[in-house]
Order: C-alpha cells, then structure tokens, then sequence
C-alpha cells in the first residue's frame, strides 16, 4: 500500500519572516535620530569626536565647542517664545574670543524684537530686563556644558592655559557686550521721555527770559 503521508511539512514558527519587527525597529530608530533630543546627543557626540580627533590644544575646537553649546542654550530658552532654533548655528572660520562672542551677542539680542512682540503689554523697561536675563540664563548655561565637557577631555588646564584662558575671555567678553545692549536699549527709551521734559520746560524758561 503507497504511504499517503504528506511530504508538505507545516511552516516552522522559529522559520517565520521577522521583517516587520526589524522594520519596527528601524522605524523607531529613524524617529529617535530625527527628534530634537535625538538631534541634541549626535550633536554631542559629534563633538566630542572632533575633540578627539583633532588637536584641542590650540584652541579651536573649543571655541567651536563654547559657541554651539551657547547657541543650543539659547535655542533652548528662546524656545517657548520663539519657537524652535530661532538662532541659526552657521559655523564660521573665526574662533578667536572677540570673533565668537560678538556672534553669540549679536545672534541672540537680534532675537529681542521677536521676543518684545509677544507681550506687547509688557513695561518696557521689565521686557528688555526680562529679555537680557533670559539670553544671560541660556549663555550661562551653555558655557557650564561646553566647560563640563572640556574638563572632561582633560583640556581645561590651570588659569594660564590657552584652552581656559580663550574660553573664559570669551565668557566674559559675552557678558559685556549683554551689559551693553542692556544699557543702549534703556538709555534709548529714556531719551524719548527726556527731550518731552526739555519741550515741556521751553515755555516757562521763554517766559523767565
């Protein structure tokens, strides 16, 4: 008698395509590099690597270090008012302590008109304070991460160092130039209020002469 057995064996279940999970997977990976914190670590992690691979020693990678963890700082801040990057991170060739300060001060008090327009009720005076501490807040903060991570490659050094000594001319040179904006802006709202009171004051001193 002729065996009728099947020679069709049921599919194994270990033999069974596993294509949509490892789709799943990459999906979700290609999520996590696209979103802003994804962003952020391969940022990071960009960084750290040019650290590593070119010499830190004279000073450039720093600088470009200070300058990107201040500029994602400041993004950071601005952000609920601004909304997302609202400064732009355009590298340029210049890393001296002058050069990369002037960029972080100009970027972020050009951000001060968008700001001002979100509370136009808002006193003046308390708006421009407000606003300055705020791009002060983020500077500091970005500073405090680009120093964390320049200890951490062993390249801070003592107070006489070239890395150190740039970074903190910069620190410094970033805050003045705040100091500055601050002031110019506050002495222009004043100046308003002053030529009133001269206007207001010709007529009796007409009538004095």
């Amino acid at each position: 008698m002729v065996s009728t057995t099947s020679s069709l064996a049921a599919p194994n279940a270990s033999t069974t395509s596993t294509k949509p999970a490892s789709s799943e997977l990459e999906q979700a990976q290609r999520t996590a590099a696209t979103s802003r914190e994804g962003q952020r670590t391969q940022q990071n992690a960009q960084i750290l690597q040019a650290s590593m691979d070119v010499s830190i020693s004279a000073g450039n990678q720093s600088m470009t270090l200070l300058y990107r963890a201040a500029v994602d700082k400041l993004n950071e801040v601005l952000a609920p008012e601004l909304g997302e990057d609202a400064i732009a991170k355009a590298q340029q060739q210049d890393q001296s302590s002058e050069a990369v300060a002037g960029r972080i001060v100009s970027l972020s008090t050009a951000m001060f008109d968008r700001y001002a327009a979100k509370y136009p009720n808002k006193d003046p005076e308390t708006l421009l304070q407000d606003f300055v501490a705020t791009i002060r807040s983020g500077f500091e903060q970005g500073y405090g991460e680009a120093k964390d991570i320049l200890q951490g490659l062993g390249v801070w050094g003592e107070a006489d160092s070239p890395v150190r000594s740039a970074v903190e001319r910069t620190y410094s040179l970033v805050h003045k130039g705040f100091d500055d904006f601050l002031q110019q802006r506050l002495a222009a709202l004043k100046a308003p209020q002053d030529s009133a009171s001269d206007t207001a004051d010709s007529p009796a001193k007409t009538a004095t002469a």
